[in-house]
């Protein structure tokens, strides 16, 4: 389960505020979509979420972990649960497809003799097997983010977070990468979606959260990205 408890987060001393009070849940193997106009604070609770910045005030609570407490190096044993893909991919320009994935194994400390296996199962996953040679310059941008999504599932983390990870893609590629997140989270897989796209909330009809100014201004369990 994922608890934010009364939680703001604020800036210069108190000057912004990139979240306002919110508290929310979000039960294991549920697909939520946090959605909101850039600015928002959507970035802010990914953020949060795998202890990158801690809150102003309140609490975030993963699983067994309260997070704004951990210690620098408790951390790295949260992030393992917790798989997170970004719009601009962050792939290893000198690595190719395969490489890149084994290399979140790798670094984890994962056996060796177990790494091409899962490896091969993730790319299996995104529908990427007869690219595990390619370079990233040699995948189209839809391609790219599936492997930064293979890479995310690798370890099999209880949770997938995918901050606007089709904001640089065409509707086509945006499609892909949504059904491999729908797919993902129909293996039990917890996703959360952070999106400004209003097509993709709307043909997903599932749980949508609502930012503006940092507040949460709706909550509904089978949404659309709509105010109504």
């Amino acid at each position: 389960m994922i608890y934010f408890e009364d939680v703001s987060k604020e800036y210069g001393g108190g000057e912004y505020a990139a979240l306002r009070d919110i508290t929310f849940k979000i039960e294991p193997k549920e697909f939520v979509s946090i959605v909101g106009k850039s600015g928002a604070g959507k970035s802010t609770i990914v953020r949060l979420l795998i202890g990158e910045e801690k809150p102003t005030k309140g609490r975030v609570v993963f699983g067994e972990y309260e997070v704004n407490t951990l210690r620098p190096k408790e951390l790295p044993e949260l992030r393992r649960q917790v798989g997170v893909i970004f719009q601009d991919f962050r792939l290893l320009p000198t690595k190719n497809a395969y490489e890149n994935v084994a290399f979140a194994l790798e670094v984890a400390g994962v056996p060796e003799r177990d790494i091409d296996d899962m490896v091969r199962e993730a790319l299996d996953l995104v529908g990427l097997s007869d690219k595990a040679d390619n370079f990233v310059h040699q995948l189209s941008g839809g391609e790219a983010q599936r492997v930064a999504l293979a890479r995310a599932m690798v370890n099999h983390p209880k949770v997938v977070v995918a901050d606007e990870p089709t904001g640089n893609l065409d509707p086509l590629n945006t499609a892909d990468v949504i059904k491999v997140l729908e797919q993902i989270n129909q293996l039990g897989t917890t996703v959360i979606l952070t999106t400004h796209n209003k097509d993709v909330v709307d043909r997903l009809g599932k749980r949508v959260i609502h930012l503006d100014g940092g507040r949460i201004i709706r909550d509904a369990a089978k949404g659309k990205y709509t105010l109504a």
